[in-house]
């Protein structure tokens, strides 16, 4: 097999229970898009109550039903925000740090390296996150992914990667291989995926492709590289 290979994103995640919460940046066929979606999952019941919502540009997990919140610590937070010529999404609080960071003039990789994989042993979740960077009638884009370097969460793991944009060409990373106990960790690189130029197909293709039992709550973006419109298309389990 080609290490050139673009996936079919229904490929790399059909019949597989639980991906996690999961990234995917990249540019469409036609070259005219950037690219950017996130999905969650869930097992448990607190994970499993919650919705997206757009505010003022910026992507928050919200509760569903606030009376059966738990532990907000690790599922409420601002996914996607805006910095200048920059979006940034995770799957966790880092959106904010890598936001403040750039507020201080800091870099994408600088921010994260005051961040850490979850605290929820024995799963020790990785932090995942995705910058877009406008420039140059163009974008270029970043994904990281910090992880445990053991089994016991004694000291965190950091990978970054930087992607030119490619026309049809997408990466995807998540938090997850596939459900356990330990759930196991995410290896290797961020997967290649096709990226088609129709929102609504894209969006209904990473849906559908999701876990039925587990799937919560998707973000699609499409953005103009020349003109920044937006296209948006958001779905919530709980509607």
């Amino acid at each position: 097999m080609s290490i050139y290979k673009i996936n079919d994103f229904e490929e790399l995640v059909k019949g597989n229970s639980y991906v996690g919460r999961g990234i995917v940046v990249g540019k469409t066929k036609d070259g005219k898009n950037a690219v950017a979606a996130y999905f969650i999952m869930g097992r448990s019941e607190n994970s499993r109550n919650r919705i997206f919502s757009l505010k003022d540009g910026v992507l928050y997990t919200e509760p569903f039903d606030e009376s059966k919140v738990k532990d907000p610590s690790l599922i409420i937070y601002a996914a996607l925000r805006k910095y200048e010529n920059k979006i940034i999404v995770t799957n966790g609080n880092q959106t904010d740090t890598i936001y403040e960071g750039h507020k201080c003039g800091k870099n994408f990789y600088e921010s994260l390296k005051t961040r850490e994989f979850e605290p929820d042993s024995p799963n020790f979740t990785p932090r995942i996150s995705a910058e877009i960077t406008f420039e140059n009638g163009d974008f270029n884009y970043e994904m990281s992914i910090l992880k445990s370097a053991d089994e016991n969460g004694s000291a965190c793991a950091r990978f970054t990667f930087s992607y030119p944009p490619l026309a049809g060409l997408g990466h995807f990373i998540h938090t997850y291989n596939c459900d356990g106990n330990p759930i196991p960790t995410f290896t290797g690189e961020p997967e290649r995926v096709e990226i088609p130029d129709g929102i609504d197909e894209f969006a209904d293709k990473i849906w559908n492709s999701l876990d039925e039992n587990n799937k919560i709550s998707l973000f699609v973006s499409y953005t103009d590289i020349k003109t920044k419109e937006e296209q948006i298309r958001i779905i919530n389990k709980n509607a």
